[in-house]
């Protein structure tokens, strides 16, 4: 783990010089920069330099509370600036397409390619049943601090996917302290799909290339739809679906991933 400012990240970049693009990775609710941890040193091993930092109050990075949905893209653009990272292929999954896509369309210079995978973007959409109970004061607090490691497990494992010991250990830290609890809650009762509606057709407007990459097994949180979805909003995409994975598909599937994201950008130019 490096620091940059306020925020714990990895990075993996190639010995040999490249004037590649670098790639920015940016994880979802409730997990870190530790799912990245296949990709990252293959995107080194392709010759870019890969970042990929803990959003505040996840991983090793400390909450900034409220932890807000444009509070935490506040913090991807600080940390862009703070490593001098000019164009970036941005990478998002779960919360953090919701965070890094909102970044990309208020910076379309900063992004050359976007891969995108089971989140959503979509201003007439609804949240899942866990979502609304976050948000339901009274309620959300009860819920999350309810949660113990063996629960966290017993819900992440659920979805689809195996994670290990290192994995909820890396996991469980969003959980490890009350103002990181409740910056978990600020996050999902800043979520109001209708901020949207002013980013209407500005991912296609990006004119990047882009891989939607999507597990199927999701029916919950993100089904398959949303990433057709994403396909009628961004017509020359390009779309590979998982079947072998539910929602977290980087840790159910991830050489799988790998290759898919490797082989988009080589097919791309990017």
């Amino acid at each position: 783990m490096k620091r940059s400012g306020e925020m714990a990240y990895r990075e993996a970049i190639s010995e040999a010089a490249s004037d590649r693009d670098p790639v920015l990775c940016v994880h979802g609710w409730p997990q870190s920069s530790y799912v990245w941890r296949h990709l990252l040193p293959a995107l080194a091993d392709s010759g870019r330099a890969a970042y990929a930092p803990d959003l505040r109050g996840f991983g090793d990075s400390e909450p900034d509370r409220p932890g807000t949905w444009e509070r935490h893209m506040d913090s991807i653009e600080r940390f862009r600036s703070e490593l001098g990272l000019d164009r970036v292929i941005l990478v998002v999954h779960d919360w953090g397409g919701l965070i890094g896509l909102r970044w990309a369309c208020d910076h379309p210079g900063a992004v050359s390619a976007l891969v995108i995978s089971n989140t959503g973007f979509f201003p007439n959409a609804e949240w899942h049943a866990l979502a609304k109970a976050l948000q339901t004061e009274g309620q959300g607090e009860t819920l999350i601090d309810s949660f113990s490691r063996e629960g966290l497990e017993t819900a992440l494992s659920g979805l689809g996917s195996k994670f290990d010991e290192d994995a909820l250990d890396e996991y469980w830290k969003a959980f490890t302290s009350e103002d990181r609890r409740r910056g978990l809650l600020d996050l999902y009762r800043s979520g109001d799909f209708s901020k949207l509606e002013p980013y209407r057709g500005r991912l296609a407007a990006l004119g990047v290339p882009t891989l939607i990459l999507w597990g199927v097994g999701d029916e919950e949180y993100t089904p398959v739809a949303g990433a057709h979805s994403f396909l009628e909003m961004i017509p020359e995409a390009s779309l590979v679906l998982v079947d072998d994975a539910g929602h977290f598909v980087f840790e159910a599937e991830p050489q799988r991933c790998v290759r898919e994201v490797l082989g988009f950008l080589e097919d791309a130019g990017v």
